[in-house]
């Protein structure tokens, strides 16, 4: 279970946090913004697959706002919790390779 129990609360919180930001900070949040509209512009792949790639960048980067964000979005576009789930198996497993990676360089770090 996760800590957020009100995803719906969680993004709205963010979205004042966010106006106070752009408020101290203009220029950082139209250059985010213009970044995420930017990524957001698909001409070669469907909106779902698109959600599916930036859910599961957003549960290796641990970033909750990105979750909420784009599993709302995924869903909008059609996508099932059945897709949802497979695409999170993919992140997932590949969290798992980068450790399995470092692990190996772990090793060579620790020399013979």
């Amino acid at each position: 279970m996760s800590a957020i129990k009100d995803w719906t609360a969680y993004a709205e919180a963010l979205k004042g946090r966010g106006k106070e930001l752009r408020a101290l900070h203009p220029e950082i949040v139209k250059g985010f913004t213009a970044l995420s509209a930017g990524a957001h512009a698909t001409r070669h792949l469907d909106a779902k697959t698109r959600e599916f790639i930036a859910l599961a960048v957003a549960i290796t980067t641990r970033c909750e706002g990105c979750i909420e964000a784009h599993a709302r979005k995924a869903k909008a576009a059609g996508a099932t919790r059945e897709e949802i789930a497979e695409a999170l198996g993919v992140a997932i497993a590949l969290n798992a390779g980068a450790a399995f990676t470092y692990a190996l360089h772990a090793l060579d770090a620790a020399g013979e």
